[in-house]
């Protein structure tokens, strides 16, 4: 018997977003992040994670993320993309890319919205060399210095592309980190008012088992609120349901800005994100242990319901909460590169 449309795990979550990992590798080392140098074995093919993206669709998905890595590695990128644009019939509303744009020249940016990519988010996590080289896992000096100027041209580039920062479709990313770079918190807030991006903080995360993640290493999201309501009046707008962020918005109308506080705040209770790795392994949740594989279901001769069906199956017997029940380290959980972030 097929399964009804939009499953409900157990918590009473619905499936509404897929985050979708094209590679576990990167051209950038962030300390708290650790990519692998070499991809996982048996890549999922490009029509293979088409199908994979089908079947979350007729289960109810309405947004796709595509990820990594570092995703711009991924020379079928702009395919996927125009792959998917028969799914928007379906229920597909938005397709985003998360990218640290270090790669993202000029016309990589115009052939991903040629392609169908409705948003770029661009990860950054200082405004100079010294800091991007410590966040990024760089040697200090011209490399990090060129991959800096790369990633401000990046914001350039996405908006001669046509990705509006005032419709939301190119937004900045910065993973905080005490000791680190918590000092780039301002900074990173007058960057984003200059562009009007949206500039979203997150709270340092204990995933996986190598990052050395400490709690005191975490700057809570309301703290970062508050340094930067203090130079920069702030109101609240609040958290969408779903949605990973609060919002705040600048009380003299120069953007917004939003926090991904997982560590201090979290958000379990409505979270509707399945992640598929690069090789077709899913997990439920960013902090999880252990996935179930897709390839079975996504042999050539195989139905496709059947593998809408074990997605099914997979999304209601979830019952992950993490965050909200975190209780220190867990041995075995995968790395955040690896799951996409």
């Amino acid at each position: 018997m097929s399964l009804p449309e939009n499953p409900i795990d157990q918590l009473g979550r619905r499936l509404g977003v897929l985050r979708l990992s094209l590679t576990a590798r990167c051209n950038f080392a962030c300390p708290y992040c650790l990519p692998d140098s070499q991809e996982p074995p048996g890549l999922l093919s490009l029509g293979q994670r088409l199908a994979v993206v089908g079947a979350a669709v007729r289960l109810g998905l309405h947004s796709l993320r595509l990820t990594g890595g570092e995703p711009l590695l991924n020379p079928q990128l702009e395919a996927l993309i125009a792959a998917v644009q028969p799914l928007r019939a379906e229920g597909l509303a938005d397709i985003a890319l998360t990218t640290n744009g270090s790669l993202l020249t000029a016309e990589r940016a115009r052939a991903l919205r040629s392609a169908g990519l409705d948003r770029i988010t661009i990860s950054l996590d200082g405004t100079t060399a010294a800091s991007v080289a410590r966040m990024a896992g760089l040697p200090p000096g011209p490399r990090a210095e060129a991959a800096l100027r790369n990633v401000l041209e990046a914001l350039g580039h996405s908006v001669a592309a046509g990705f509006d920062p005032a419709d939301g479709a190119l937004k900045l990313n910065a993973v905080v980190q005490r000791g680190r770079n918590e000092d780039q918190i301002l900074p990173l807030a007058r960057l984003a008012r200059q562009w009007g991006i949206e500039l979203r903080l997150i709270e340092a995360m204990d995933v996986g088992t190598r990052n050395g993640w400490r709690l005191e290493d975490v700057v809570p999201a309301s703290a970062m609120v508050q340094l930067i309501g203090n130079r920069f009046p702030l109101e609240p707008v609040g958290r969408s349901p779903g949605a990973t962020a609060m919002r705040w918005r600048y009380v003299d109308g120069k953007g917004t800005i939003a926090v991904v506080a997982s560590i201090s705040t979290p958000f379990c209770g409505d979270c509707n994100r399945l992640r598929v790795t690069a090789e077709g392994i899913a997990y439920t949740c960013l902090f999880a242990c252990q996935g179930t594989d897709l390839r079975p279901w996504l042999q050539p001769a195989t139905d496709p319901q059947a593998l809408r069906e074990a997605i099914g199956t997979l999304w209601r017997g979830r019952s992950d909460r993490y965050s909200e029940e975190r209780q220190g380290p867990h041995a075995g959980a995968k790395e955040m590169a690896y799951l996409g972030g």
